[in-house]
């Protein structure tokens, strides 16, 4: 690996505890020892690319996806593991019966038996897609490090830790919408670029809170929701809507069959976050999906909103930010119907939201 303060190119016996040898200098992160492969520079290049080159503020989560979405790619494919399981199989099989050396049938029969399993588990979406370093981990395995070693975090990084969805003081204005954010890092990603004070939304993390915002809401005062494509954040969706039927709720997150067509949206698996009986439940009666998406979702498979490049989502939710409070303004609410309210289609100023948000 390369020093990242003397710029040497390092064997492993030269970085013993991560401290170059020739600079003396201590690093965060090797990569012989983290099951991503980082190593500081990767960190760095990374993490200012995501920035926008240092325009805005990331989160923690947004930094984990880049830095794993190679992985998980791979994690989803990986042929080799079959092929080579028949192939040592199927070889140990036939010395086996050439040579006449029965104990070989037993390893050769748990190859062909293993492989077998990995392409039924393949073939079935059950195999695959688990990051090599799950997001819970994340801020121990690499920002621990890197925070020991530097300090505080990457450039551009800010922290997402605690409660980032800001409180509101009793004196303030009502707020002229409330958007709904589960995640803490794209939570914390927009209140550090400013969206939330930009258009007077109140930002909070779930279905309970809007409730103790509504009296402060005016009527016609929107809901927009912000969800990951998974069954939690699909299932939230319909839940607001059920809730508040009174009042717009908007949908700005990410949309299930959009992102599931798109040939670079890199999904991933959670094992441990599968939905519930009564969650699967839930998501079948909607009537909205169809099997092959409900076995997806059942299978623990999403696509985050960490997933979405940084500027490419703070832009889409700017803007429609933006239509939805102006659509909750009486003087402007006609020209805005016209608009935001008939989305998927034109928005007044001409574009198409969907092809923005590519």
């Amino acid at each position: 690996m390369i020093c990242p303060h003397c710029e040497r190119n390092l064997l492993r016996k030269e970085r013993t505890n991560n401290i170059c040898s020739h600079c003396g200098r201590g690093y965060a992160l090797d990569p012989q020892s983290n099951a991503l492969r980082l190593h500081d520079l990767r960190v760095r290049r990374i993490a200012f690319g995501l920035t926008d080159d240092g325009r805005i503020d990331i989160a923690p989560g947004q930094l984990w996806y880049a830095l794993s979405r190679k992985r998980i790619r791979e994690a989803k494919g990986a042929p080799g593991c079959v092929g080579a399981a028949f192939s040592v199989g199927a070889l140990l099989t036939l010395g086996a019966l050439v040579f006449a050396v029965p104990f070989l049938l037993l390893p050769a029969g748990a190859l062909l038996v293993g492989g077998l399993v990995i392409f039924i588990a393949r073939r079935t979406g059950a195999a695959g897609g688990v990051p090599r370093m799950p997001r819970r981990d994340f801020r121990t395995h690499a920002l621990g490090p890197w925070q020991r070693t530097y300090g505080s975090l990457p450039l551009g990084v800010v922290d997402d830790d605690g409660r980032p969805w800001p409180q509101r003081p009793k004196d303030a204005p009502p707020p002229n919408a409330v958007l709904v954010c589960p995640d803490p890092s794209i939570a914390a990603f927009l209140v550090a670029d400013g969206l939330p004070d930009r258009h007077g939304i109140a930002l909070v993390r779930g279905a309970e809170h809007v409730r103790a915002l509504l009296p402060a809401l005016s009527p016609r005062g929107p809901v927009l929701v912000l969800h990951d494509a998974d069954a939690p954040g699909e299932l939230l969706l319909r839940e607001l809507r059920a809730a508040h039927p009174e009042r717009p709720v908007l949908d700005a997150g990410v949309a299930l069959r959009t992102v599931r067509g798109l040939a670079k949206a890199v999904p991933y698996r959670d094992p441990g976050g599968k939905p519930t009986a009564e969650e699967k439940r839930r998501l079948a009666a909607l009537g909205e999906f169809t099997p092959e998406e409900l076995k997806w979702l059942a299978q623990g498979w999403r696509f985050p909103l960490v997933g979405v490049p940084p500027v490419k989502l703070l832009a889409v939710v700017d803007r429609l930010a933006g239509q939805a409070v102006r659509g909750a303004d009486a003087e402007r609410r006609h020209a805005a119907d016209v608009g935001f309210l008939t989305w998927p289609g034109a928005a007044p100023d001409g574009t198409d939201p969907e092809e923005a948000s590519r």
